[in-house]
């Protein structure tokens, strides 16, 4: 389900620019426009959430019927896609998702963490 990717990490202005060609190829490909796109694709964090549900309760075997179906890596994996999913999402409500972003993470890191 997942791969272990050996290619460094992200930085910070990758993922932006990466969050960016997603959300144009969405654009291309959406079969709604207007706010009915941005509905969309917030609603899909729903989806993916439940992804992690799915994966969890497959990871732990909870599902008598099927077993263990999932690892922890479909686990992680899914999580990404929550992440991914999300910043998409504020993406395609505002231009400026970048820095609306850091300054969210600014405030709850001061709030739990201090100065």
């Amino acid at each position: 389900m997942s791969e272990h990717l050996s290619s460094p990490p992200a930085s910070a202005a990758g993922l932006w620019e990466s969050i960016d060609g997603l959300c144009g190829w969405l654009d291309a490909n959406s079969p709604v426009d207007g706010p009915e796109r941005l509905l969309m694709r917030v609603l899909k964090l729903s989806e993916e959430v439940g992804e992690v549900a799915q994966a969890l309760v497959g990871v732990t075997g909870q599902n008598p019927r099927k077993g263990v179906t999932h690892s922890w890596d479909d686990v992680r994996a899914e999580l990404c896609d929550v992440a991914v999913t999300a910043l998409v999402a504020l993406r395609t409500l505002t231009p400026e998702a970048r820095d609306v972003f850091a300054r969210h993470l600014d405030r709850i890191t001061e709030r739990s963490l201090g100065a």
